[in-house]
């Protein structure tokens, strides 16, 4: 097993844990310095998707650049665009746009790479055969998670089962969340059905624990990181993309984590529930985080494929890199 992919099954461990006890860690109050060549302790709160990309970029700065420090917490987009915002946090890890209220409080948003989030069910579903040879459409999501139109495995699958679905969502505020509304044809998470479970791993394990359970997660809590397949007691739902009743070849790239971000970067995976990640500040980042930002946008970029991520564009990349003043 390679060392990244070492450090990223040890991320979701604890990760899982933490989800699972419902340990609320706040994220450390930090003030960086002025200048790069000083110490400086950086903290970092906000969206489960970006928490192994980050903390793997900032092992690897820390290694480069030993005075700085940083205190990364996981609690969903939401809570990290409070504390960055209340300036209990220097930067937040954001997964959906931002919001008109928090650009007016002057959030400074910068994109630094791109990954999804998908639909999960549990891998001893009775009738999985099925559901992986025909799928879902958007409009099929929006009657399990929105309408509340298809109770049953019956319903969806066009047969006599008359067994309920048992549907799963976030109850933290989750930019993963929003993504899988909008995918679903709403516009926010308060508008999404079912049994709210916190956090990521949270929200995988009930799926995992329940036969007849649905739910979704970010693409680094569907997957196994030390092997790229489903987690253990997971299966994918795949998208029917062209709405005829069944997953075509052209469909079909769930089976390793590494299929899917190939159809995310292809464009074949559709935006939403694929969506860019962001760094967030408060106004314009500091000369401390202005360094770690350039060097996650060059040379950080290398560690984004094998963490399971899909790398921007060149030319996103380098907006990105003129937005913090570099040319």
């Amino acid at each position: 097993m390679g060392v990244l992919r070492k450090m990223l099954l040890c991320i979701w461990v604890l990760l899982a844990v933490a989800a699972c006890s419902n340990a609320g860690v706040q994220p450390g109050v930090s003030t960086p310095a002025a200048q790069t060549d000083e110490r400086v302790a950086i903290s970092v709160s906000g969206a489960f998707a970006l928490f192994p990309i980050v903390t793997l970029w900032t092992e690897a700065y820390t290694k480069l650049h030993p005075g700085v420090t940083f205190d990364i917490q996981a609690g969903g987009a939401g809570k990290g665009m409070t504390d960055m915002l209340t300036g209990a946090a220097d930067i937040a890890m954001l997964s959906r746009e931002a919001r008109q209220p928090e650009l007016d409080e002057g959030a400074f948003l910068v994109p630094v790479t791109i990954d999804a989030v998908v639909g999960t069910l549990n891998a001893d579903n009775p009738l999985l055969e099925q559901l992986l040879a025909r799928g879902i459409t958007p409009e099929e999501a929006g009657k399990i998670w929105l309408s509340g139109e298809i109770t049953t495995w019956g319903a969806l699958l066009g047969t006599e089962n008359t067994e309920n679905i048992h549907v799963y969502t976030r109850s933290d505020s989750a930019g993963a969340a929003e993504m899988w509304a909008k995918f679903a044809g709403g516009t926010a998470q308060e508008e999404l059905l079912g049994t709210a479970v916190n956090a990521d791993p949270g929200l995988a394990e009930a799926v995992r624990q329940d036969r007849l359970g649905v739910g979704y997660n970010n693409i680094g809590f569907a997957y196994d990181p030390e092997t790229g397949l489903p987690i253990d007691g997971l299966q994918l739902i795949p998208i029917d993309l062209n709405a005829n009743g069944q997953i075509d070849p052209e469909e079909s790239f769930y089976g390793e984590r590494d299929q899917l971000t190939q159809a995310i970067a292809d464009q074949i995976y559709p935006f939403p529930p694929a969506r860019v990640l962001y760094l967030v500040t408060k106004g314009e980042p500091s000369p401390a985080i202005r360094d770690f930002y350039r060097w996650v946008l060059t040379d950080g970029q290398a560690l984004v494929a094998e963490a399971g991520y899909v790398a921007l564009t060149p030319e996103r990349l380098q907006e990105a890199l003129v937005l913090i003043g570099e040319e």
